[in-house]
């Protein structure tokens, strides 16, 4: 069967880091790269692999920190640009100098980095609900809601937070993808809930470790976060096609982190989806891969 999905798979690279990912489809065909969040796992993609296997080679990695990929120790380690390091040596490990990338949240941050360093390597950029790093700065810098919104990331900075979040069987993430603490939502079904238990369980630091490697939080006492920064437009300008969806229920990224971002790449259109949460890749697997395809077939 080509939408089978195959996990238990490696990638050692270059770099030393050893990532593990689940693929479907044959290799050789188009490369369509999933790059999932917090606190998700190459299973996000789980619809998305089954989907596109027959037209693409499906492929969606556990990043670095996460599940049953390499968790190094160091907090430096956890930097964006190493992580899109991994995501450019993992695409040539696979065969591929070009490809279309798929990302969500903290893989969408990461996919933004990538675009600005490494263009040459993408055929076009899918983001969900995660926000251009300009715009988020700018956002950190002089919106007060987005600001409080963006408070659980200092809290999840903090020394010890995995283990709260370890506590009574990871109570706190499962409240997390809840739709405002409502358990559980329709998506979160018991498998999932299985398989995603199964993820936490193999350790949360490298996952938490990507909020205190980032320079991008709200500002507190001790700490300037977004205030010492004095960034230019142009430096993150995105020359590839982008398309945007955009969840404007999510209550963690508030819908405003999307107006200009028309200013600061060539080629955009931004899908918003009114009744959408944070979770759109569950919620409404369907539509997500509806959309996907209309991109790609453009």
């Amino acid at each position: 069967m080509h939408n089978t999905i195959l996990s238990g798979q490696f990638a050692a690279l270059p770099n030393g880091m050893r990532l593990h990912y689940a693929s479907a489809g044959t290799p050789g065909k188009p490369l369509l790269l999933f790059v999932h969040g917090f606190p998700e796992f190459w299973y996000e993609w789980e619809a998305q692999l089954h989907h596109f296997a027959r037209d693409y080679f499906a492929v969606a990695p556990d990043l670095r920190g996460f599940n049953l990929s390499s968790m190094p120790d160091a907090l430096e380690s956890y930097k964006a640009k190493h992580i899109v390091e991994d995501l450019r040596l993992f695409a040539e490990h696979l065969g591929y100098s070009q490809f279309v990338m798929v990302a969500h949240d903290w893989g969408g941050a990461i996919s933004w980095n990538f675009a600005i360093s490494h263009p040459q390597y993408l055929h076009k950029l899918i983001n969900i609900n995660s926000p251009h790093p300009y715009l988020f700065w700018k956002a950190l810098m002089n919106d007060s809601a987005q600001r409080a919104a963006s408070e659980y990331m200092n809290w999840l900075r903090a020394k010890g937070s995995e283990t709260v979040l370890a506590r009574n069987d990871f109570a706190l993430l499962e409240a997390f993808m809840n739709a405002k603490g409502r358990t559980p939502t329709p998506w979160f079904t018991a498998e999932v809930r299985r398989q995603y238990h199964a993820c936490w369980a193999r350790g949360l630091t490298g996952a938490v470790n990507y909020y205190r490697a980032s320079p991008l939080h709200p500002p507190t006492g001790d700490h300037p976060g977004p205030l010492k920064f004095n960034l230019a437009a142009e430096d993150f300008r995105i020359r590839i096609p982008v398309r945007v969806i955009w969840g404007e229920s999510d209550v963690a990224l508030l819908t405003p982190l999307i107006e200009g971002i028309e200013d600061l790449i060539d080629d955009v259109i931004v899908e918003r989806i009114p009744e959408g949460s944070h979770w759109l890749v569950h919620e409404q697997p369907d539509r997500i891969n509806r959309l996907i395809q209309g991109f790609l077939d453009q």
